[in-house]
């Protein structure tokens, strides 16, 4: 796939976009020589990069991705941790959360490839997108309260809200690393793919939603996340209320029109 444009952000995040996927923003992970650990520098571009999609109407899907050959993400820089005071982690912690909200809160889905390691923070970065694509060299996990701590970039949130309290529980309590097939079956991870194939096929799922209105993407999504946890009466509230924000968009206006000229639409975004 050919890179049309890349923006930098820091030494270690990358933004892409390609030929023929005009509204797909690639976020690739690019700190390849620490299998890309989180460090604060590297934190705060994570940061940084989804602000600047966030503000970005024109990207309807984006794809997190890794340029390391054998690992996603390996988690927090435990190195650059030894070497810190408390003082200093206490200091270190807004710019740490900062990145995994990031992720989380960007408001058009997010697709994350994973092949490799993709373990504890490196794990959370995943999480926090809508969907996983991963291949069958993948393996994840949460293995923080082996080193002390629990999991901080909202693993004791979103695995639950996955797999189950029970099973979220066993995965954080053990540390355990989970293999691709297994991660499948326990839905840890969304969809396999063949070993090599999870930056193709997260960036052709990614065409594939960005082929869908922006305006309703982004409602979609804001009714998926804000529903979650709340009873039904209350989520189906929160469905009405992301309804009202499409129904009488230029989006929907397109949409309807295009399906009844047998067109493809042409998406106002707005």
């Amino acid at each position: 796939m050919t890179v049309t444009s890349e923006q930098r952000f820091g030494e270690f995040v990358v933004v892409r976009r390609h030929e023929g996927q005009d509204h797909v923003a690639e976020l690739v992970l690019d700190r390849p020589r620490a299998m890309n650990a989180v460090s604060t520098a590297m934190a705060r571009s994570i940061g940084e990069a989804c602000a600047a999609l966030g503000a970005d109407p024109g990207v309807r899907a984006t794809v997190l991705t890794s340029s390391h050959d054998r690992a996603f993400c390996v988690g927090a820089d435990l190195k650059e941790r030894n070497s810190f005071t408390d003082a200093q982690l206490v200091r270190q912690r807004p710019t740490a959360r900062a990145a995994y909200t990031g992720v989380l809160e960007l408001p058009m889905p997010v697709v994350a490839a994973v092949h490799g390691f993709a373990l504890g923070g490196g794990f959370e970065l995943a999480l926090a997108c809508d969907v996983i694509v991963a291949d069958r060299t993948a393996v994840v996990g949460l293995p923080e309260v082996s080193v002390g701590v629990i999991p901080g970039g909202g693993g004791t949130q979103l695995l639950p809200r996955r797999v189950g309290a029970a099973r979220a529980a066993e995965l954080v309590f053990t540390a355990r690393r989970v293999e691709a097939a297994e991660a499948r079956e326990l839905g840890l991870v969304d969809e396999l793919v063949d070993a090599g194939g999870a930056r193709e096929a997260a960036l052709a799922l990614g065409g594939r939603i960005a082929a869908n209105s922006p305006v309703g993407l982004r409602a979609a999504k804001r009714a998926l996340r804000l529903g979650q946890g709340l009873d039904l009466r209350a989520g189906l509230e929160v469905e009405d209320a992301a309804w009202r924000s499409v129904a009488f968009s230029g989006d929907r206006a397109e949409g309807v029109a295009a399906f009844n000229e047998k067109r493809k639409p042409a998406w106002p975004g707005e």
